[in-house]
């Protein structure tokens, strides 16, 4: 689900604090949450989102803008296309999940959503968003296909630690 960061009060720039501890933002986004699971179908009413913590995600989207991540780094709003938080499991994720990050590339790759407009609208294959621990790139090829969209291809990469470290022993005879 995805919201215009302005429509509820908020600029795209808040970090974990900011919403974490205020028990009021994070009633407004579970209901959010609870009425877009509802839309989807994916509860039957409203008592039943208690039982689907992880999904639907929600995400909050706002244009460019500086700010300071949560590690300390200055981020320009001129390095990013976009700004996002997105939610996950009640609070406000200290960087952005995977899955939420394809659905940044894949809504950003339409013309006309909310997350193509807060990025500068038009037509796009990738996207750099702002998020609360640094910046993250994603792409996606969608196309219109019998009035509806389609997507062929989301793209994402990332690493935030180190995946290997470690020696190889090549024979000198090789």
């Amino acid at each position: 689900i995805f919201v215009d960061a302005e429509a509820i009060g908020y600029k795209g720039t808040e970090l974990q604090d900011a919403i974490n501890s205020d028990e009021k933002a994070l009633a407004m986004f579970e209901t959010i949450r609870a009425h877009g699971a509802l839309r989807m179908g994916l509860v039957k009413n409203l008592d039943e989102i208690a039982t689907r913590q992880h999904t639907p995600k929600i995400a909050f989207v706002a244009r460019p803008a500086d700010y300071v991540s949560s590690s300390g780094k200055r981020i320009n709003a001129g390095d990013v296309d976009l700004l996002v938080r997105a939610m996950s499991m009640g609070k406000l994720h200290h960087a952005m999940m995977g899955t939420a990050a394809v659905a940044i590339g894949t809504a950003a790759a339409i013309p006309g959503t909310l997350v193509n407009l807060a990025a500068g609208g038009g037509e796009r294959e990738a996207v750099r968003f702002g998020h609360p621990s640094g910046t993250l790139r994603v792409g996606a090829e969608a196309a219109l296909a019998g009035g509806e969209w389609v997507v062929k291809k989301a793209v994402m990469s990332r690493s935030a630690r180190v995946l290997m470290e470690g020696w190889v022993r090549v024979p000198a005879a090789v």
